[in-house]
């Protein structure tokens, strides 16, 4: 699998940018009769198999400029942008990106799939691991299908324009769909042999992450799903299937021994998420690697630049634990989330002139030491900004700052690694995680602790509290399942969009209502430093409303079909509500 070590990487993008541009210009479920000539000449060697199959690990976005992975999902109650991030659909579109790009990844899989045997030169055991390589990937684009958009068309094999089933046909049952994914995991699982110790590549270790994911996804959907909002009846027996699987896939990776969490504390945390390089670091499964001057991102730029950064709202921030691993209503500790009016000044090189914020060190310090790597220890906003290590002055839309991608200019090994870099939408050039042991860990100890299995949730979990320096689950108690839900938000704040695809799961979407939940539509106290430049509420809260609202719809678990395709197919039909 592709390698961007490699000192031939400037001759593996070329040879990869060949094999994308061949057969980028084909339709999304059939293929166009020109390219039939360009996949029996190509597929010849394995060499080529495997610069083909590079295309699957580029589609994982990583970080990015404006989008991505991280941050730039804020349609969720962790983060509220000025205005609240609306529904990502309000209207029926003629196109659909997610749909569209799903249907032309699994047809690339697909080509790959039915390409392989015919290649004389590769062994067996070699066919059957780019086959499951192109399985899995077709899994993993299915899935995101069925998150979307429900019942839609599993496509096992490169479609022709006579076959009417699938171009004319309706879309099949989201559980059957699901059925299909699990088989083409398993095929996976059990085939793919290249590259078991690759931090880059896929292997069996990312195969069965995937199928972690999926399964969990899958299991809970199934046990919390709800007739009356447009979705099938619950179906436990369906759900343990599911939730059994997922364990078991995260019992290969646990066992191997391969993989541990990285570091002992909270620094280790951070380290994943605003590293130059994770080669070294073991809890990667894994990650995607940026290059100064080859490929970089802007993730950095975005949180900390001069554009007000989406913020931590107050529900997000009210969910941590306090340092002794107990809520607000339990804890010894002080409660108040309010800081202390503090003076910076430009001398200090943290600000272009001198002004008041307010400082929370102190509110971070009893708290779950995540928070205090995932927001500044200043609470910044409109004409209250703040530099954290010089350059432009960062503001918030909730005066939460979003600290956890920003590496320090200072003491920093990078040789180019200064504030222009720091602050530069294309020369950010830490590494992403993809998939990693401590998600996975999230994943087990909640398939565990909705099956019932007690101890293994729990240990799980501990491993990641303990980390960062919190009590374990036994010494704090609580709802298991509500002690590994509000891990999963404090661990994975800003990642993945891994809260927004958790409600839909759980079926508790209605959380993103703001007239339900207007916490969620809130930030940071600022009492006496409010001016007019922020709209708060009577106790002194930001409000990011800016009058506006986000109101609930069952219709909402899933996207609409675009009306394109329905145009072309009337038999696609259309998810409940949006008719």
């Amino acid at each position: 699998m592709f390698n961007f070590r490699n000192s031939a990487i400037m001759k593996k993008i070329a040879l990869f940018t060949v094999a994308v541009l061949v057969f980028a210009s084909c339709s999304v479920l059939n293929s166009d009769p020109e390219t039939e000539f360009t996949k029996m000449n190509y597929f010849t060697s394995e060499t080529n198999v495997e610069v083909f199959a590079n295309a699957f690990y580029n589609t994982f976005t990583g970080y990015g400029s404006g989008s991505g992975d991280y941050y730039f999902n804020t349609l969720n109650d962790d983060q509220s942008d000025r205005g609240i991030t609306p529904w990502k659909y309000t209207s029926v579109g003629a196109t659909n990106e997610v749909w569209d790009s799903a249907y032309t990844e699994i047809r690339r899989a697909n080509i790959l799939i039915e390409q392989v045997p015919n290649i004389e030169a590769m062994s067996e055991v070699a066919k059957k691991n780019w086959i499951g390589i192109g399985r899995l990937y077709r899994a993993w684009q299915h899935y995101k299908l069925v998150r979307a958009f429900g019942d839609c068309y599993y496509v096992d094999h490169e479609v022709q324009t006579t076959e009417r089933t699938i171009l004319y046909g309706a879309r099949q049952d989201r559980d059957e769909v699901m059925d299909k994914v699990l088989e083409d995991l398993n095929y996976a699982v059990e085939n793919i042999t290249y590259n078991a110790t690759s931090r880059v590549a896929f292997n069996v270790y990312v195969a069965n992450a995937m199928k972690t994911e999926i399964c969990l996804y899958e299991g809970t959907f199934c046990k919390y799903r709800v007739a009356a909002d447009g979705q099938k009846a619950p179906d436990a027996v369906r759900a343990s299937k599911y939730l059994q699987e997922a364990i078991k896939a995260a019992k290969v990776i646990i066992n191997s021994g391969n993989y541990s969490l990285n570091g002992t504390d909270v620094s280790g945390y951070q380290a994943n998420f605003n590293s130059f390089d994770l080669a070294g670091n073991n809890e990667m499964i894994l990650y995607k690697h940026y290059i100064d001057g080859v490929m970089g991102h802007g993730t950095i730029d975005y949180t900390c630049g001069s554009t007000p950064v989406i913020g931590m709202s107050k529900d997000a921030f009210d969910s941590y634990l306090f340092i002794d691993g107990k809520t607000a209503a339990e804890t010894a500790q002080p409660t108040t989330d309010k800081g202390v009016v503090a003076t910076i000044l430009a001398t200090d090189g943290i600000c272009n002139s001198d002004h008041d914020v307010m400082d929370i060190s102190a509110v971070l310090a009893v708290r779950d030491p995540r928070l205090s790597v995932q927001v500044d220890k200043y609470v910044h906003f409109v004409d209250h900004g703040y530099a954290r290590f010089g350059g432009s002055e960062s503001t918030s839309t909730t005066g939460y700052g979003v600290l956890l991608f920003d590496v320090s200019t200072i003491g920093s090994s990078e040789p180019n690694w200064n504030n222009t870099a720091r602050q530069s939408t294309t020369h950010n050039w830490t590494d992403a995680p993809i998939f990693w042991y401590g998600k996975l860990l999230l994943d087990y100890a909640e398939a565990c602790a909705e099956e019932g299995e007690t101890a293994e949730a729990t240990a799980a979990i501990d491993q990641l509290r303990t980390r960062v320096g919190l009590p374990g689950v036994t010494a704090t108690g609580g709802n298991l399942i509500q002690n590994v839900r509000r891990e999963r938000r404090c661990e994975l704040m800003y990642c993945m969009n891994d809260r927004y695809w958790s409600l839909i799961r759980w079926h508790q979407l209605d959380k993103l209502d703001t007239d339900k939940n207007p916490d969620i539509a809130k930030g940071a106290y600022v009492g006496p430093l409010a001016g007019t430049s922020v709209e708060v509420d009577a106790e002194g809260y930001i409000v990011t409303l800016n009058g506006n609202k986000r109101i609930y719809d069952k219709k909402y678990y899933l996207y609409p079909i675009p009306s394109n395709e329905i145009a072309l197919n009337p038999a696609v039909g259309q998810n409940p509500g949006w008719e």
